[in-house]
């Protein structure tokens, strides 16, 4: 699907001091859900995740590289390494819907002004999430745009463990029959925090208004940051090699394309 922009960003319009205090809650709730015993790693929808096993971390490889590079093959190339490494907690909209209102207001703003448009009417619950040295996110979009990706009814009892673990069930009445359409990621501390940790996306090689098939949003560094953009592009994160990365996500929902 083509767009005129591939992402619309608000630079630094969150202040610096709210950044800070949405820090400090993500940070306690991660530290409280472990107390708990609550996993607070960041998993994937079907993808390789990082486990106990010795695994290599993709990074910001394709899987094709990742192939060539570690000499692996479609059967063996889900076992073998792991697309995300990082720590996540959920923000709850009765406890932190100042937040929420921040968001979607400018996720409203973005979608009007970039010409997209798209009917959206619900949400996930925003994700904090934690990014330390090694740790990243390789490519992958954050959803499917067809038929196919509908989320459907998770029925207590029915719903198998093995569909929990894709994320192609949800018990949020509001989001079955739908697809993540917008993705909103917010930057919460400066670059100068840390080293690796950008925000790329990739491209479509014919496009001819970009120097690279990788964007590379520098812009993203700056605390405050927030991003939205179609949730089907291909994005990732680059591994972190100094300093702690601190972000938000929430995605957008909506009917399929049609």
């Amino acid at each position: 699907m083509y767009t005129k922009y591939d992402y619309w960003i608000f630079r630094g319009s969150i202040d610096k001091e709210v950044c800070n205090n949405i820090i400090e809650i993500g940070k306690s709730q991660i530290e409280q859900d472990k107390e708990k015993g609550i996993d607070v790693t960041g998993l994937t929808g079907g993808n390789a995740e990082k486990t106990d096993d010795v695994r290599l971390a993709l990074g910001e490889r394709t899987l094709q590289q990742a192939k060539k590079e570690f000499g692996l093959n479609d059967q063996n190339i889900y076992d073998k390494t792991y697309i995300r490494d990082s720590e996540i907690t959920w923000l709850n909209r009765n406890n932190y819907d100042w937040i929420y209102s921040t968001i979607l207001e400018h996720v409203n703003q973005a979608n009007f002004d970039a010409g997209w448009r798209y009917d959206v009417d619900s949400f996930d619950d925003i994700q904090f999430t934690t990014y330390r040295p090694g740790g990243f996110y390789g490519w992958h979009p954050d959803g499917g745009s067809d038929h196919f990706a509908k989320l459907k009814r998770d029925i207590p009892g029915v719903t198998t463990k093995e569909e929990k673990g894709r994320f192609t069930h949800t018990q949020a009445a509001d989001r079955v029959g739908k697809v993540r359409k917008l993705s909103v990621t917010v930057n919460l501390n400066s670059g100068d925090d840390y080293m690796g940790g950008d925000l790329k996306f990739s491209l479509d090689e014919h496009q001819t208004k970009y120097d690279s098939k990788e964007l590379t949003i520098d812009e993203a560094k700056q605390p405050g940051t927030v991003i939205v953009f179609p949730s089907y592009k291909y994005h990732c994160v680059t591994p972190i090699t100094h300093g702690v990365r601190y972000s938000l996500v929430l995605w957008m929902y909506g009917r399929p394309f049609k």
